[in-house]
C-alpha cells in the first residue's frame, strides 16, 4: 500500500529541486524530487468504541482529529 494519510488522503508529491536563482545560471542541474507527506503512526483511543486504533496519518490529520474528535473524524474517513 502506498504511503498515504488515512484521514486526509495526502501522499507524495513530485516537484522541482532548485531555486529560481540556480535556474538563471549556466550551470543548471535539472531533476525532480519526491516530497513525502509528514506521516506519523499514532495510537488513538476512541471512547465511543472503548478501544485504541492505530492510524498512519499526517500531522494535519492529527490536527483534524483534535478539532473534530476521534470518532467523527475516523468515521468520516472510513477507518472505522
Amino acid at each position: 500500500m502506498a504511503r498515504q494519510c488515512e484521514i486526509t488522503g495526502k501522499s507524495t508529491q513530485i516537484g522541482g529541486r532548485y531555486s529560481n536563482r540556480t535556474r538563471a545560471t549556466q550551470f543548471n542541474p535539472v531533476g525532480k524530487v519526491r516530497r513525502k507527506a509528514n506521516l506519523q503512526k499514532r495510537r488513538i483511543y476512541v471512547p465511543e468504541l472503548k478501544k485504541t486504533i492505530i492510524v498512519d496519518t499526517s500531522v494535519k490529520g492529527l490536527k483534524t482529529i483534535k478539532k473534530n474528535g476521534a470518532f467523527a473524524t475516523l468515521k468520516k474517513a472510513g477507518v472505522i
